[in-house]
């Protein structure tokens, strides 16, 4: 995690500050973030607090997207061609497509 404060010349990390009190309040507003970094002293632009805000929601679906995309790619195979031989080997194994058919409509009641 970046450091809040940066030693050789006693800067404020803005961006993580700004992190830090979307932490504590993830719903508040830009000008609640701005008004209570403003007490503490740090002067912070609009832009800054929504490219910030926009930026964690673009880890969140990133990381969303990829524990959906782990869960299908065990679940289903990712080649298509594999998946097609499965299905036709179980057709083979319960007796045709006509047969597979008939169970996938007794499945779809």
């Amino acid at each position: 995690m970046p450091k809040k404060e940066d030693s050789a010349n006693g800067k404020v990390n803005k961006s993580q500050a700004i992190r830090d009190v979307l932490a504590g309040n993830p719903k508040a507003d830009s000008k609640t973030v701005i008004a209570q970094l403003g007490e503490k002293g740090i002067k912070v632009s609009p832009a800054m607090v929504y490219y910030i805000k926009s930026k964690a929601r673009h880890a969140r679906r990133r990381a969303k997207r990829d524990r959906v995309s782990a869960m299908s790619a065990t679940s289903v195979s990712r080649n298509p061609v594999e998946l097609v031989k499965r299905v036709k080997d179980l057709a083979r194994e319960v007796g045709g497509y006509k047969q597979l058919k008939q169970l996938v409509d007794l499945l779809a009641e």
